[in-house]
């Protein structure tokens, strides 16, 4: 036994080295288990070492430290392992164990190493077994290096794994490329919730992939599409880890046009018309969510018929270029027309429309109507943003000849005729205007609270028979004598006006509100020039309420989104008054389709004040249909006879009333569609058509 006392074991397995010795010198081989009888020892002439990283993720490396000399070495990442180990060839060479070392590690991370390889005293390995040891050892996160150092003894091999452990981890430090930006867009409460479990313990380079990947789910969860940690974690002597990010930073935005077929073309729409619709500018960081909403805008301005995103690399390669392809439709319509009436007699109308002028998204639209006894035209252009202007103001500005018969005086079961022709008064308006109106809002792209519009009109007002005479006079009705039609003795006003307006919108959707509220003001405020010389302030209001209930379920045949769910009570009251002069084809209507339905309209009466409430429920009945019950009641408060002449009482209407009906809501692709039936309290009914809800 005297072999035994020049022996020397270390390390874990000693113990059953020293067993397996023993039973080789009393049986003459030191058997493996299921193993080739190895009687020589070949020499492992290389020093097997750490694998290279592989995969999809940059390994993390050392960082410098603060000694200019120091430079970073990589530290391979512990999840990327070789995909395959290498085949073992027939002929690799095997030897027998006689240690297992492991050198460089504490107590706690040698046991670790110890568990995780799978070479052990007393059976033979090769050099591909080494390397798998290798490779799990490094897996385990725990290390920046890992050797197996073979060494020959009397006994068999000793197997040194020579380790570096990671040092301790005291921190994370966030670096932005390209270096140009100020700061991260990241929280520094987001990265700290992320690694601080891991603070003051050995760093594990597999906890910190970890961490890295909840970084960029963190980016891709708040839209940040383009945003991911870039090349390999540094990691410096003292602990810390430098994280460099590249964010997605905006190089420039452009905008390419293209027609159906996908084939470049030159646009007629101005760039900036498009980028200014755009929250996201050069010098940002791309965001999927700020995207979408851009494009919503920019397809929102009805000019394309496609509007998609698309990115080129930046001269910076951390850099993006965001291309805007768009598919420009058709803006512009004409189209003619002629007929024979009782009011025209033979007619011709042409209309005209472009809502792309010069490419700006401006509106220029002409109608003009010809006929042998009137010539009548509407021309008119908008700008929705005048260039420059940092609050979205526009504007738009019209010339027009109307001609319409006033309520006020023609209706269903009475009317007031012209003094000497027994004709429906003919209400003629020769003028123009401007409006200009702003959204009040933090900025741009934010939607305001308030919108609020400045206008200035004129128009000369001419009351005429159908052979475009001037008739100032009314014939006698219902017992009254004649009236005047006009304010002005003469049948001709002068009408110069300034007008005030602010609009409150809270309503979850404009076209389909199901909660919400939203408000409307006015005030027209008329300046004493010319024939009639009138004077009078117009305030009035409008308020509507909006609220999601659940009283039926909904029966939808197809599975759509349309109406599904959609059940609302719906409240508007409305109110108005004229101080000052008033002419009386200018009193406020009530009754009707957009009043009190179930009367005619203008059938409930004409006054120089109003009111009006109306309830509605509103819900689903299948597919693209739904259905409304409503309720409606308008009074001129007793004003009637406030009006000059007078129309509503000489005409006999009640001044009041009170409407009730159903009706049914259909969807096309012109809008919505209304068609309601409606009762009222005097025993009459009618049948209203209209686009959209009335309020």
């Amino acid at each position: 036994m005297e072999v035994l006392k020049n022996l020397n074991f270390s390390g874990r397995y000693s113990s059953l080295a020293l067993l397996l010795a023993i039973f080789g010198l009393f049986h003459g081989t030191v058997m493996a288990e299921e193993e080739p009888q190895e009687m020589v020892f070949p020499r492992i002439e290389q020093i097997v070492q750490s694998p290279p990283a592989t995969g999809e993720t940059t390994p993390p490396v050392a960082a410098p430290t603060e000694t200019p000399t120091e430079t970073p070495t990589e530290t391979p990442s512990p999840a990327e392992t070789p995909t395959t180990a290498p085949p073992v060839p027939a002929e690799e060479s095997r030897v027998l164990v006689a240690e297992v070392v492991v050198q460089g590690a504490d107590r706690e991370l040698e046991n670790l190493v110890y568990n995780t390889i799978r070479t052990r005293p007393g059976r033979s390995t090769t050099r591909s077994q080494l390397q798998e040891d290798i490779n799990a050892v490094f897996a385990t996160g725990f290390f920046a290096d890992v050797r197996a150092v073979p060494q020959d003894t009397p006994l068999g091999v000793r197997v040194t794994f020579e380790v570096q452990p990671n040092p301790v981890f005291q921190g994370v430090q966030i670096q932005i490329a390209p270096e140009t930006m100020d700061k991260s867009i990241l929280p520094a409460g987001v990265v700290e919730e992320i690694f601080a479990s891991q603070y003051g313990k050995t760093l594990n380079l597999r906890e910190l992939q970890a961490g890295v990947k909840k970084i960029n789910d963190w980016y891709s969860k708040n839209g940040y599409d383009l945003a991911q940690v870039i090349g390999a974690p540094q990691v410096t002597p003292d602990g810390r880890v430098i994280l460099v990010i590249s964010e997605g930073l905006i190089e420039k935005i452009q905008v390419r046009y293209f027609n159906v077929e996908q084939e470049p073309v030159k646009g007629k729409t101005r760039e900036f018309i498009i980028t200014r619709e755009m929250r996201l500018k050069a010098g940002d960081i791309f965001n999927r969510n700020t995207a979408q909403q851009d494009l919503q805008r920019v397809f929102g301005l009805g000019l394309f018929e496609d509007v998609r995103l698309s990115f080129s690399p930046g001269s910076d390669p951390r850099e993006v270029i965001v291309n805007v392809d768009v598919v420009e439709g058709n803006t512009g319509s004409l189209a003619a027309g002629g007929g024979i009436s009782s009011n025209a007699g033979l007619f011709g109308t042409v209309s005209y429309q472009q809502r792309n002028f010069g490419g700006n998204n401006q509106t220029l639209g002409a109608e003009v109507q010809l006929g042998e006894r009137e010539f009548l035209f509407d021309l008119s252009f908008s700008d929705p943003w005048i260039a420059k202007d940092n609050f979205r103001t526009s504007y738009t500005v019209n010339v027009f000849r109307r001609q319409s018969i006033s309520l006020v005086y023609d209706g269903e079961n009475s009317s007031i005729r012209t003094l000497n022709d027994n004709d429906s008064p003919r209400i003629v308006r020769t003028g123009g205007g401007i409006t200009f109106v702003r959204p009040l809002a933090p900025d741009v792209f934010t939607k305001p609270k308030w919108v609020v519009s400045l206008g200035f009109n004129y128009q000369q007002v001419q009351v005429q028979n159908a052979n475009g005479d001037i008739s100032p006079l009314s014939a006698p009705l219902n017992g009254f004598g004649s009236q005047q039609l006009a304010f002005s003795s003469s049948g001709i006003d002068d009408l110069l006006s300034l007008n005030i307006g602010a609009i409150r919108d809270f309503r979850d959707n404009p076209l389909q509100p199901t909660s919400g509220s939203f408000l409307r003001l006015g005030l027209e405020q008329t300046i004493p020039v010319g024939s009639g010389s009138i004077f009078g302030t117009r305030v009035r209001g409008s308020y509507s309420y909006f609220i999601p209930v659940r009283f039926i379920n909904s029966f939808n045949l197809f599975e759509t989104d349309i109406f599904k769910g959609q059940q609302s009570l719906a409240f508007n009251v409305q109110a108005g008054t004229v101080l000052g002069d008033l002419p009386p084809y200018d009193a406020f209507i009530v009754g009707g389709s957009n009043s009190v339905r179930g009367y005619a309209e203008g059938e409930v009466g004409s006054g120089r004040s109003y009111f009006q409430a109306t309830a509605e429920y509103r819900f689903p009945i299948v597919a693209i249909i739904g259905g409304a019950l409503f309720v409606d009641f308008g009074t001129t408060i007793g004003s009637q006879g406030d009006v000059p002449g007078q129309p509503g009482i000489v005409r006999d209407l009640p001044g009041i009333g009170l409407g009730y009906g159903l009706g049914v809501r259909v969807q096309s692709p012109v809008g919505q569609i209304r068609v309601d039936f409606g009762f009222n309290v005097d025993g009459g009914s009618r049948l209203h058509f209209g686009i959209g809800e009335r309020f």
